[in-house]
């Protein structure tokens, strides 16, 4: 099944995800919030079950933005 993820590239000989992430561009508070609510979500749904809640996600900073843990020492909020 390795086989499938062969790629001729100078830096690695598989490859699992697509390298080419989507930028968006947050010109204003109601983008990014809509954005974050998106990133947030998007570990709850169906498809993917991961977590009950948003901030049960491990590696989600929603429980920074809920309960301002930060868990992985290198958060700030957005608006800061």
């Amino acid at each position: 099944m390795l086989e499938k993820f062969r790629v001729e590239a100078k830096d690695r000989q598989y490859q699992l995800w697509e390298r080419n992430p989507l930028s968006v561009y947050c010109y204003s508070i109601s983008v990014t919030e809509q954005k974050l609510d998106y990133i947030h979500n998007n570990p709850i749904q169906e498809k993917w079950q991961l977590a009950v809640l948003p901030e049960e996600y491990h590696y989600s900073s929603a429980r920074f933005y809920y309960d301002n843990a930060d868990e992985f020492g290198f958060l700030t909020h957005y608006r800061d």
